[in-house]
């Protein structure tokens, strides 16, 4: 490990700046393609688009994750070219509301939703603003008290220093603010940046320690709880590696919990991962948020477990099991049993297909190969803002603690009975309920999606 470090310093940041290329790049006009708002609607948007894995970077010669777990609709299948548009063609707030029997009306109580994310984004509050007024939904601003910008320590919002890398990065944020105006247009936004560390990223991708960035977002957690948050979105997922029980119930866990604060984090998006999870999800303190394929259907919506082949990988939430972890709070001993008595993934699961993916608006694009404008966005990275929004729309936060009310409700949840996200549809060693949807929980979709608040 020493030797991987000393590696990392003597290359320097400003050399491996150079050496970084995002993957996403080119755009094309909606002139040029097929109907994107009806392919999301049907569910056909791999058969007419594409979807690009957005959060990773090329590094001599190897792709290495960003960990945030996004995916953005391109201009054709096996293209790079994002679908980028002058108006919004996935789903907004309305379509999301029906399809989760939430009330119609905007208002409510105005708890804060707290996000954490990566990097700088000077266009956050522009694009933002682009996306409420489009919906209609209140404005958010830094000026009316509604969006807080800051760093990790609650200092300045932080200033782009590796802006080609920034950038993907921002889409994930846009991502993640835009789902929480859907979920809860009366609360305030805080939005806590965690500086981009190349070495740290590193050190995760290549030697498999995420420690180092675990902990910063444990601090930024507790700076958010420490300034009154109702509840946590991390949209991101990091490798445990060897490292798993440290990940589990070390320092960096115990920074994620806060009972009366629903801390929520995406489950992952490679599908069925058996016995190993990503942190912060495998912690138990924390509401692991699956994903599912949300269709229109009459005038209703079809859901089921997410799980698609895009441009020859398989991609779906994760599931499975966290060997490091206890059970879930909350979560039933006959869940805990499918995984050993240990930790299983996911709780609860929203839209996180790309190909029935939302509407976010981002324009923070330095170097022309990130989007500006109207893109269609899924992955898990869509599921855990938004259901963080229901728990500070919901308000019951007394007597929440992980996702223990999500396990303890009796309504307020629709159970997802089908598909499997297991390329497969074979969990291997572990129980058929960690890949495959099905009565009551199963891995993919965890105890179903929202059915109104009630759950939260």
């Amino acid at each position: 490990m020493k030797r991987g470090r000393a590696a990392i310093a003597a290359v320097g940041t400003a050399a491996i700046a150079v050496a970084l290329v995002t993957v996403t790049s080119g755009q094309s006009s909606a002139a040029e393609r097929p109907d994107l708002a009806a392919a999301v609607r049907s569910g056909t948007v791999a058969d007419q688009f594409g979807v690009q894995h957005s959060c990773s970077i090329s590094y001599q010669g190897k792709q290495l994750d960003l960990g945030c777990d996004l995916q953005t609709v391109t201009t054709a299948p096996w293209s790079a070219a994002l679908a980028v548009n002058d108006t919004p063609q996935g789903y907004g707030p309305a379509d999301l509301a029906q399809a989760y029997g939430l009330p119609a009306n905007v208002s409510g109580p105005q708890n804060t939703v707290t996000i954490v994310g990566v990097g700088a984004y000077p266009n956050l509050e522009s694009d933002l603003a682009k996306y409420r007024s489009s919906y209609g939904l209140p404005a958010c601003t830094t000026t009316n008290g509604c969006l807080s910008i800051t760093d990790y320590h609650g200092g300045a919002p932080l200033q782009p220093s590796e802006p080609q890398i920034e950038e993907t990065y921002a889409e994930e944020t846009a991502l993640d603010v835009d789902m929480a105006s859907a979920s809860c247009p009366s609360c305030k936004i805080s939005m806590v940046q965690i500086p981009f560390d190349i070495g740290k990223l590193l050190e995760a991708s290549l030697f498999g320690d995420s420690v180092p960035l675990a902990d910063d977002f444990g601090t930024a957690v507790n700076q958010a709880v420490g300034k009154g948050t109702s509840s946590v979105s991390m949209s991101y997922g990091l490798p445990s590696g060897s490292h798993g029980a440290e990940l589990a119930t070390g320092a960096a866990a115990q920074a994620l919990d806060h009972p009366g604060v629903a801390i929520v984090a995406s489950s992952g998006d490679k599908g069925f991962t058996g016995n190993t999870q990503l942190w912060p999800s495998l912690v138990p303190t924390v509401t692991a948020a699956g994903g599912i394929t949300l269709t229109k259907s009459g005038s209703g919506y079809a859901q089921t477990a997410w799980g698609a082949v895009h441009k020859g990988t398989f991609d779906g939430p994760g599931s499975g099991c966290s060997n490091d972890s206890g059970p879930a709070v909350g979560q039933p001993d006959s869940v805990a049993a499918y995984c050993g008595g240990h930790r299983a993934v996911a709780d609860v699961s929203a839209d996180a297909d790309p190909a029935t993916g939302v509407s976010v608006y981002d324009t923070w694009n330095p170097d022309g190969n990130g989007p500006s404008g109207w893109v269609v966005v899924g992955g898990t990275s869509a599921a855990s803002p938004y259901i963080a929004g229901l728990y500070a729309r919901a308000g019951n936060l007394s007597g929440v603690h992980g996702p223990n009310t999500l396990y303890a409700a009796t309504g307020g949840i629709h159970d997802v009975t089908t598909g499997s996200n297991s390329q497969s549809g074979n969990c291997g060693s572990l129980p058929q309920a960690t890949c495959v949807a099905g009565p009551g929980w199963d891995g993919p979709t965890g105890v179903g999606t929202p059915q109104g608040l009630s759950a939260f």
